[in-house]
């Protein structure tokens, strides 16, 4: 899913139900507004998506790499250096979708789950700004030295 959150859920819950997510938006408070409940720290863009899809199985994806990088800047498991992504999920069977899907395209996953971490790899954090050179081991350190910013 790549669209941008709403505050009023216009989602195809019932569609969805059932279903893994991937979650691919960032909040960007230049094009989706100033959500209160996100802008405090009370909740993350991505917890508040699956309590508007509460019979789906959100995980945040992709959300930290540029679009045309997915398809050339993967490479073979084993290969020093080979990138990493992130994903974050309340559920562990989302997360290891999206590790095999990762493989697929040649980068190694770091496992920021649950949900309500997954504001660390969001723009301006560590984890975002070194997003194209990020092995695993430095993208776990980048998630590690994340601060909370809030917008009150």
């Amino acid at each position: 899913m790549a669209v941008p959150l709403k505050v009023v859920n216009d989602m195809p819950a019932e569609e969805l139900a059932g279903k893994i997510v991937l979650d691919t938006n960032n909040y960007m408070v230049w094009r989706d507004g100033h959500i209160p409940v996100i802008d405090s720290g009370e909740k993350t863009v991505h917890e508040l998506r699956q309590e508007h899809l509460p019979r789906s199985k959100v995980v945040k994806a992709f959300t930290h790499i540029q679009a045309p990088r997915i398809t050339t800047a993967g490479r073979p498991a084993g290969t020093p250096g080979r990138l990493a992504l992130s994903a974050s999920s309340d559920f562990p069977e989302a997360v290891e979708l999206v590790t095999r899907l990762y493989d697929q395209f040649g980068f190694d996953t770091a496992d920021n789950s649950p949900l309500s971490e997954s504001w660390r790899s969001g723009p301006g954090q560590p984890a975002w700004v070194a997003h194209e050179h990020q092995s695993r081991a430095e993208l776990i350190a980048n998630l590690a030295r994340a601060r909370r910013i809030t917008l009150r």
